[in-house]
């Protein structure tokens, strides 16, 4: 073989193996980076909403941090991420008006429960509502019978525990039966198992950990459908980029166009809903939203 043969062919090998990387490196899925909060994200209706947008878009991969919304939103701030679930709407309103996130829609909500050791020791399932059932949680904390753990992360949960409190016209803090976790929802519940105290949760992580057997002995002791009513929105970040940009809104827009897959996650293994879907019921949600969001 001459001189010119063996390097046409070494550059053909060359060229050969470049297209083949680049090829490859095209066929690569797009990491769509979304902050969650820890609820949609422990319950697994994130990875279920995911899993079935990744089996009609392969070339898109779900990757999720799951943190308090306080956090997510921060993240959000700070250009980790370009997709944001969170349902907190006091704190979601800040960061809407410094212009981090765009396309606000509302995707489903649950609501908020008080759940406490069985014997109820402050009274809790008698209130009427739930500054009250605060109130009974202060009073029998000053008085040595019982705990409550607060989640102290500032997510969405955290939050309306505090409004709670403020409703109710009382300050816990520096109490020796109010403990922070600072931890997330499940493990909140845990601790909260653990030592037999109160605290507030999303319904679906509560019954997640109820049926999975994580919690042996909480139970909801209070809630209703007006006052601890919790929504659930998801946006897009507003310096999201290119590819990833356009896989934030491909997904965006399955979950807008199939949120009877939040509405029926869970049913079967659960007996209810872990989230109802926000379908039917936007104006509604959004009017809530609103009052949350000022308050």
């Amino acid at each position: 073989m001459n001189k010119k043969i063996a390097i046409t062919i070494v550059l053909l090998l060359i060229i050969a193996i470049a297209s083949s990387y680049s090829y490859t490196l095209t066929r690569q899925p797009t990491r769509l980076h979304i902050t969650t909060t820890t609820s949609l994200y422990a319950t697994g209706l994130l990875d279920y909403l995911s899993d079935n947008y990744e089996k009609v878009n392969p070339r898109v991969e779900a990757s999720f941090i799951a943190v308090g919304s306080g956090a997510a939103l921060k993240m959000a701030d700070k250009g980790d991420a370009c997709m944001v679930f969170v349902h907190a709407p006091s704190l979601e309103k800040q960061y809407i008006e410094k212009g981090t996130l765009k396309d606000h829609y509302i995707i489903a909500y649950n609501y908020f429960v008080i759940v406490g050791p069985p014997d109820d020791p402050a009274g809790v399932s008698k209130a009427h509502n739930a500054s009250e059932a605060f109130s009974s949680i202060y009073k029998a904390g000053d008085e040595g019978k019982t705990l409550f753990i607060s989640r102290g992360d500032n997510s969405g949960t955290n939050v309306k525990e505090l409004s709670i409190w403020k409703a109710a016209g009382l300050n816990p803090e520096g109490k020796n039966w109010y403990l922070e976790s600072g931890q997330g929802m499940g493990q909140t519940l845990v601790m909260a198992d653990e030592k037999r105290a109160y605290t507030l949760s999303d319904i679906g992580t509560f019954l997640k950990y109820k049926k999975d057997g994580t919690i042996k002995t909480l139970k909801v002791l209070y809630t209703n459908d007006t006052e601890l009513i919790n929504i659930y929105s998801m946006y897009i970040v507003t310096t999201c980029k290119g590819k990833e940009l356009d896989a934030a809104k491909g997904f965006y827009n399955y979950v807008k166009t199939h949120l009877d897959l939040i509405g029926s996650y869970g049913i079967d293994k659960y007996g209810q809903p872990l989230f109802y879907s926000a379908q039917g019921k936007e104006q509604e949600l959004y009017s809530i939203w609103e009052e949350l969001a000022n308050q």
